[in-house]
């Protein structure tokens, strides 16, 4: 059985080999929608947020069209 624990991230190893799997980037788009002159988010925040903290300016996204129902 699992047990739950909280540790320090700092603390966290992560291996050579795990870590040459990381280089793949972003796999799947985030969705927005189009609202005027910006957008909004219709899906992949966690995407987004992480993509925020890598300091990344840019995202692949898909664009949603939100008339179609």
């Amino acid at each position: 059985m699992m047990k739950r624990e909280t540790l320090a991230i700092a603390d966290i190893y992560v291996p050579v080999k795990r870590r040459a799997t990381g280089d793949k980037g972003q796999q799947a788009p985030i969705l927005v929608r189009a609202d005027g002159a910006r957008f909004v988010l219709v899906e992949g925040l966690h995407r987004l947020e992480a993509a925020k903290a890598l300091g990344e300016k840019t995202i692949f996204c898909f664009l949603v069209d939100a008339r179609r129902h």
